[in-house]
Parts: C-alpha cells; structure tokens; sequence
C-alpha cells in the first residue's frame, strides 16, 4: 500500500524527545492529538497532524474519532520453545510450588527436553519454525509489530546455535516481508543442566563465545534464581558478554530477592526483568540507574498472584516497560493489550504509564526507539486502530479496545481477518 490516510483520528503520537526511555512522570505524556491525520508512504508516516487530512490520494481511512496509536512491542518472550506443560498446569492448580516443580525436572527442563527432540527430528526444526511463526502471526493480531525472542530451552551448544539460527530466519523473512521486527536474544544461562560448574563453564567459555562469533554482539540474558543460575556464575556470565559486546539483560528477583540486582545495575545491564521479590529499597536504586525495569504480570497472573510494585518504580522516577513474557509454562500470554490491563490492576501503574511501558520503553529496551514505539515523521508506520473513542479502555476494560485492526507499513490487517 503506498500511501494510507488515517483522518478524523484521536492519535497518540508517544513522541519522544530523543534521550532514551521515558521515566517517572515523563510515562504519563502520551502526546494525544484530539483530531488529527496521519499520512503513511511507502512503509514510513509522511506527516502527522492536527485538524483535516491534506489533499493527497491513496486508501483513506475515516476513523471517525477513533483511536490511532504505535503497535505494541513486547520486549521479553520465550515464542521460541516445543511441547506444552498441561500437566505441570495441573499441578500448580493442585497448589504444587513452580520451584519444586523445576527441581523435579520440570518446569524449563521439560520444555528443553521437547525443543531438542524437535530440533534435532527428521524436519531439522522446520515445525519449530512453523510454531514461532503461528505465535508471531497470534501477536500481530494483538497489535504487536516488534518482538524479543530467546533461546534459552536448548541449553547445549548445538540447540542454542540452532535456536538462534531460527530466530534470525523470522527476523529476516519479518523485515524483507514487513512485517515488523524481531530481534534475538541468547538464553543459554535459563537453567542447569547436569552438573552446575561443568555446565555453567560450557555456556560462559563455548556456547557465549561461539554465538558471538555466529551472531555478532546479541544481548545476554540469565534467569538468577535458586534453582537455576546463582549469582555468582551469572556474574562470571555477564563478565564475559559485557567483554564480547553484549548488551546485558536479566531474570532476576522473580520467586526471591537474591543479592543480584545491584550486580546487575553495576554492569549496566539494559533491563532487569520480573522484580516480583524486590524489596522497595532496591527498587529505588533500580531508579536511579538508567536500566530499565521489565514488568512481566503475566506470570503472577499464570504462578501466584505476585506482581512487580510498578507504582513504587515510576514514583521513584524508574525506567518501566511491560511484556508479555510468553512461554509455555508460567506465562503463556501473546496479547500486549492483556498485558496493559494487568499492569494497570496489579501493578500501579496508570492507563498512559501502561501504554508507555508497551510502546516506546520497550522499543528503547530493543534498540528500536529510532523505527517504532511512537509515531513520529521518518519512523516506521507501525500503527494499531482502536474501536474506543477513548485509550483508557485497554487499561481498565478486559480485552474490549483490542485492536480491531494492525498496519505494518505495508499491508492493513482487519482482525477478523488475520
């Protein structure tokens, strides 16, 4: 589509000033043009608006009030994984802990179990490859045009590579196809398999190392938790990514408080991601330091019904994106608009905060402020059309403003369509 003329809109523009996520109050400011137009050309907003749409021909679309905001991004996802884990479903229904389910073999192992066994049959992970590309499609029609997704459920040299391999295929067909983005992110820090020092050096000193060398300076993640990856291994980890390039990034705080954090802050990392045992204190350092805090209410939502404070966060001027943390076992969520609402009931944070947080912080979490998470002239036009009149209902109604249609640039996608 070469030119799309979105007229008689309420757009929120979420135009940034250029320095980075926006903090504290600076969440609040959607940038809300009452009646507006935006004129889109050859994938990219050609202009943006008050008042009636010029001249020009093309689709037009009367939107008669309605709202016209950024396609969600969701900066945190595990879209990448085989199997499922009804029956773990079933025993923390029955009131089993999710740890004592992961030291059991379950939990994460078990959904690296099924990925290799996929990864490594007949189809050479062509049905692995199918799967993402379904979850993807499942997120576009939620409004999401940018996703983060890890490897992390390979947990060996081999099924890691192969991991990141499929990744970066989606990113490229996305990207030629325009279809949004993906970006990867290497997990190999997810969980211990076998014996920890054996293992942990083989991820740190082969498996890093060699994804670099295939990849390119990709961010790293580790999930810091008993069970898993310990502070100190995961130090070493970060040592070595921070050495080879790596933007940093971190599960940390989820089930307990661990000591990590501040280490994180220390390296630098780009986000801290879950929070949910964070004392207030630290969460104020979390603040004061440019990481950014990545809420993810999917899994008190899936697990226990604890929620990252959100509210003490943004009052202490923190750096807060929101994500839907999709995965097979605590949070298999793929709608950012649920998210939204989640954030806004259990979280503290405001309708704007909310859609800030899913929007332009978590394209700044992604690298990818400068192409969307705002609309702005020269960015992508990535756009969702909303059925409400007013942006509050995807905070504070259930799923009702879910987008009732997605622009990728290229191609508008109705819904009920997809």
């Amino acid at each position: 589509m070469d030119r799309l003329i979105h007229h008689d809109a309420r757009i929120l523009t979420l135009a940034s000033d250029g320095r980075g996520p926006r903090r504290g109050n600076a969440m609040r400011g959607l940038g809300v043009i009452e009646r507006g137009y935006i004129v889109s050309e050859r994938g990219r907003i050609a202009a943006i608006g008050a008042g009636d749409a010029p001249p020009l021909a093309g689709t037009r679309r009367d939107m008669r009030g309605r709202v016209v905001m950024p396609a969600f991004v969701d900066c945190h996802t595990h879209a990448l994984h085989a199997g499922e884990r009804y029956g773990e479903t079933a025993k923390r229904l029955a009131g089993v802990p999710y740890l004592e389910i992961l030291a059991a073999g379950g939990g994460i192992m078990s959904t690296v179990r099924a990925t290799r066994e996929a990864m490594r049959g007949a189809s050479a992970g062509a049905g692995l490859r199918d799967e993402l590309d379904a979850r993807l499609d499942a997120m576009r029609r939620a409004g999401t045009l940018a996703v983060e997704v890890k490897s992390g459920y390979g947990l060996d040299r081999d099924t890691e590579l192969a991991m990141l391999d499929t990744i970066h295929a989606a990113a490229r067909r996305r990207t030629e196809g325009g279809t949004g983005f993906v970006t990867p992110t290497f997990l190999g820090a997810h969980a211990i398999d076998g014996d920890e020092d054996r293992f942990c050096a083989h991820i740190v000193d082969e498996v890093l190392p060699e994804a670099v060398r295939r990849f390119g300076a990709i961010p790293c993640d580790a999930y810091c938790e008993k069970g898993a990856w310990s502070p100190a291994w995961t130090r070493r980890l970060f040592e070595r990514a921070k050495a080879l390039g790596c933007p940093l990034r971190v599960h940390v705080d989820q089930f307990n408080e661990l000591g990590f954090l501040d280490t994180a802050l220390e390296l630098g990392a780009r986000s801290v991601d879950h929070l949910e045992a964070t004392s207030r204190d630290a969460l104020v350092r979390v603040a004061k330091s440019p990481t950014t805090a990545v809420l993810l209410p999917g899994c008190g939502l899936t697990l226990d019904g604890r929620y990252a404070n959100g509210r003490a966060l943004v009052d202490a001027g923190a750096s807060v994106a929101i994500a839907t943390n999709c995965n097979p076992g605590s949070s298999p969520l793929v709608s950012m608009p649920l998210v939204i609402a989640l954030a806004a009931r259990f979280c503290g944070l405001n309708h704007e905060e909310a859609i800030v947080a899913a929007t332009y912080n978590a394209a700044c979490v992604l690298g990818l402020e400068r192409e969307t998470g705002s609309l702005e002239v020269g960015k992508r036009a990535h756009l969702v059309e909303l059925p409400t009149r007013d942006e509050r209902a995807l905070a504070y109604e259930w799923g009702a403003a879910a987008p009732s249609a997605v622009f990728d640039g290229s191609t508008l996608w109705p819904v009920e369509g997809l």
